[in-house]
């Protein structure tokens, strides 16, 4: 890269980061778990649900529990979530997030990398959607209209996790507190379960379409750690003797 290009990457694209060879090698490192772990249990549900066998056995009982304990008030917070993290809402709160963002920010690589990664969610479940077919779960079980597409992942549980994972891995990265990372993760992590029980809950989804979801969603998280680690992180000099 020219020094004009570089100078034009630091000044407007790249925020550049400076850790030490330890820190850079933890982030690699954080990455390949992540992306590992989701390959492992999406291939893992994938194959129960190509062969219909475990781990698609839970599927079953843990729709009949959740339909057991349907009620009014809950149903209604059901289908809040359901509207807020579905194909319309989320959708312009994901493009606000980014355009703002990307207004605001002197450097524009973590608002491209959020537009992107959500991105890539939305096509890989379009495709894995399509490629696998699985039914969803009997049309009287859906309590906020009939839907009659395939099943297989669940489309608002991995927009959920995509938005919401990347932009706490986007922000926090750069936050030195340890513990508002920690309480932000833990709020991020209880709204990824509310999101998935709700598409079970509402009867639109089996659990292992949500699992997948989220299986999904930590690969892309893997693959942006490892992408934002190689483009902006510089390893610091040790100091001369």
């Amino acid at each position: 890269m020219s020094t004009t290009l570089r100078n034009l990457n630091e000044k407007y694209l790249t925020e550049v980061r400076v850790l030490s060879a330890p820190a850079k090698r933890n982030l690699y490192l954080t990455a390949a778990v992540l992306g590992g772990v989701g390959v492992l249990a999406f291939a893992v549900i994938l194959r129960g649900v190509l062969l219909n066998d475990a781990p698609t056995t839970i599927d079953a009982p843990i729709q009949a529990w959740l339909n057991g304990g349907r009620t009014d008030v809950l149903t209604g917070i059901m289908i809040g979530l359901a509207i807020a993290f579905g194909p319309v809402a989320l959708p312009l709160i994901i493009l606000v997030v980014v355009v703002v963002w990307g207004i605001v920010a002197k450097h524009v690589w973590r608002p491209l990398l959020l537009a992107a990664g959500t991105l890539t969610g939305v096509i890989l479940a379009q495709i894995i959607t399509r490629a696998v077919g699985r039914d969803r779960p009997p049309t009287d079980l859906m309590l906020f209209g009939t839907d009659t597409t395939f099943s297989f992942p669940s489309g608002h549980v991995l927009g959920a996790c995509n938005f919401l994972l990347l932009l706490t891995y986007l922000v926090f990265s750069r936050r030195r507190n340890p513990r508002a990372r920690a309480a932000v993760f833990v709020l991020v992590g209880l709204l990824i379960v509310a999101a998935a029980v709700s598409r079970v809950y509402l009867g639109y989804h089996w659990a292992t379409d949500a699992l997948a979801s989220v299986s999904l969603s930590l690969i892309i998280l893997g693959a942006v750690i490892a992408l934002d680690t190689h483009h902006t992180v510089r390893v610091s000099e040790a100091p001369s003797r």
